[in-house]
C-alpha cells in the first residue's frame, strides 16, 4: 500500500468513527456522556481536516497517488 492510501483509508476509518460517535450522542440520555461524544466528534474533525490537508499536500508531491 502506498502512503498516499493509507492516509485515504485512514480518513474512511476515522469517518466511520465519527458516524458511530454521532449516532452514540444522539442516543445517550446522559449529559456527561453525550459531552463526551460532542468532545469526541470536534477532535476527530480536526484530524479529519489535518488529514485531508496531508493528503492533498501527498497529492501534490506525488501525483501518482492522486488515482489510488
Amino acid at each position: 500500500m502506498t502512503v498516499g492510501s493509507n492516509v485515504k483509508q485512514t480518513l474512511v476509518n476515522l469517518k466511520s468513527a465519527q458516524s458511530t460517535l454521532r449516532i452514540y450522542s444522539i442516543q445517550t440520555q446522559d449529559r456527561k456522556a453525550k459531552n463526551a461524544y460532542r468532545e469526541a466528534l470536534k477532535i476527530t474533525e480536526e484530524v479529519l481536516q489535518d488529514l485531508e490537508k496531508r493528503l492533498k499536500a501527498i497529492q501534490l508531491q506525488e501525483p501518482q497517488y492522486k488515482g489510488n
